[in-house]
Parts: structure tokens; sequence; C-alpha cells
């Protein structure tokens, strides 16, 4: 019982330091994200449908969400694709929009 209490306890503190949340609501990772996969780029779905990269989710651990096209919301639109920046706290993923 107390080698299972230790491992929970082990555990439970890998997880809260490998990631803390801050007062601005962001979740900083101490750890980078792996390199980026390349996604086979398939043949778009129609003329106007943009390319919009993979990239890697938090979590817990890094995710990687795969590469898909979709409609721009407006003609002339340009998708600016998520990533992850540093930070002195860790690094922490900033969302992909359109501009």
């Amino acid at each position: 019982m107390k080698t299972l209490t230790a491992a929970l306890l082990v555990t439970a503190s890998l997880v809260a330091s490998t990631a803390c949340v801050a007062a601005s609501g962001r979740v900083y990772v101490r750890v980078g994200p792996p390199p980026p996969r390349f996604d086979a780029v398939l043949v778009a779905p129609g003329p106007r449908y943009v390319w919009m990269p993979g990239f890697y989710r938090w979590d817990g651990a890094y995710t990687w969400v795969p590469g898909r096209y979709e409609l721009p919301p407006r003609p002339r639109a340009v998708w600016v694709a998520p990533h992850w920046a540093r930070h002195p706290r860790g690094w922490y993923y900033v969302e992909g929009r359109w501009r």
C-alpha cells in the first residue's frame, strides 16, 4: 500500500511540474514541443480551400493534430498557423487565426 501511495505522489508531482497556468490563463509547459511532423498535403476539395498545417496540442502531453483544408471566412483572408512560443516560464501555445 505504501508503494502505491508513493507511486501516486511521484506521478502527481511530475504532472504538476510539467505544466502550470499563469494568471493570464496561459498554460506554460516546461518541455518544448517535439519537431513538427509533415502531413501529406492532399488535393484540395475545391479552388478556394486553404491548407492548415498540423500542430502539437497540449493534453498533459504533446498530441499531434493533423493538417486539414478549410474555407477562409472572407475573400483574401490569410491563415496564420498556430505555434509554440518560448517564455521564461516555459512554452505556451499561440492559437492559429485568420488575418
